[in-house]
């Protein structure tokens, strides 16, 4: 059983800001996010793009932003539980939540913010009407942990940052590479394109373009992939691992079933602190709605920090709160 002062539902970068603005107010807090390691969105989908709206960078990438705001909160020790899901809720006769996951791990906490970003993430299954036999069996939808592709064969579908990102770190680790991407040309970003057809010219990686897996096979686990041409030629494909790397699709997920006011599939809050119509529990980021409400990452600081505020009168009902400016007291000094 873990304990807390606040649990924090994503690990995405309002979430970590969330930490900090807490962490001033002497509130401990605990983040759980479904995904293998901070920075939601910005870590998983688009790590390398340029983002130019928060204050004091005319344009930081996104997986740079992640790495300053876990310096930031590095001071107040948070903890992380990742690779589970928020899955049930109930409300404790001392007032506080317990939380249980997916896999049975549970939290106690007086508050809990919901972070989630646009949601619970959902891998982009490619439409194979046998896939889900090996999902976890040779498919897998994001990289937990590199090692695992130590000197084995690897295909690799998709042409966004994630594709090529991955393909650019496998290339030293996979005994073989191969992407596979249905056009010639690819999203993501320039300098990634160039470092993966600098490793497909030097052999370290083998590129097949206009065309899409349409097939797996294997006898227990994956061992062969059908690639189909856009002229509609064909032919299998020895594989070890298989990563469709698609994107994410956002979804509530169990939160949606926990008595919370919803609009769409968006957290309905009260401004005056982002709570929502559940005493203690409150939403944040892209997650909420309410009358205009612009999902910028910027936006959901300013949410989190009105937050925190109203949460140190429920960890602390019997406690005056000092509001201090860092510039004065510095961090050293909550």
């Amino acid at each position: 059983m873990i304990e807390t002062d606040i649990l924090i539902i994503g690990a995405g970068p309002v979430g970590l800001f969330t930490v900090f603005e807490a962490g001033l107010l002497k509130l401990h807090c605990h983040l759980l996010d479904v995904l293998p390691q901070p920075g939601g969105q910005l870590t998983e989908v688009y790590p390398k793009k340029p983002i130019y709206d928060i204050p004091g960078f005319p344009s930081v990438l996104a997986s740079d932003l992640i790495t300053n705001l876990m310096e930031q909160i590095a001071p107040f020790k948070p903890e992380f539980t990742f690779g589970e899901r928020a899955e049930k809720l109930e409300k404790m006769e001392d007032g506080r939540f317990l939380l249980t996951t997916h896999k049975g791990t549970q939290f106690k906490a007086p508050v809990i913010a919901i972070a989630g970003g646009l949601g619970c993430f959902e891998p982009k299954r490619p439409p194979i009407s046998n896939v889900r036999d090996y999902e976890e069996k040779g498919i897998d939808y994001m990289v937990r942990d590199p090692k695992k592709y130590e000197g084995k064969k690897v295909v690799i579908s998709g042409g966004g940052d994630s594709a090529l990102d991955w393909t650019i770190y496998l290339a030293d680790i996979a005994s073989e590479v191969v992407m596979v991407h249905r056009r010639d040309t690819f999203r993501g970003h320039l300098d990634s394109v160039d470092k993966v057809m600098q490793l497909a010219q030097a052999g370290k990686v083998k590129l097949i373009t206009e065309a899409e897996v349409t097939g797996v096979s294997g006898n227990g686990v994956l061992n062969s992939l059908t690639i189909q041409k856009n002229s509609g030629e064909t032919h299998d494909l020895p594989t070890e691992y298989w990563l469709p790397l698609y994107g994410l699709s956002p979804m509530l997920g169990p939160i949606a079933d926990w008595g919370l006011n919803l609009d769409g599939k968006s957290i309905a809050v009260n401004t005056f602190d982002y709570s929502t119509n559940v005493k203690g529990i409150f939403a944040v980021g892209d997650i909420n709605e309410y009358p205009g409400k612009l999902k910028l990452i910027l936006c959901g600081f300013h949410e989190a920090t009105l937050m925190v505020q109203s949460a140190f009168g429920i960890v602390y009902p019997d406690k005056k709160k000092h509001f201090k400016y860092t510039t004065v007291a510095g961090i050293d000094g909550f």
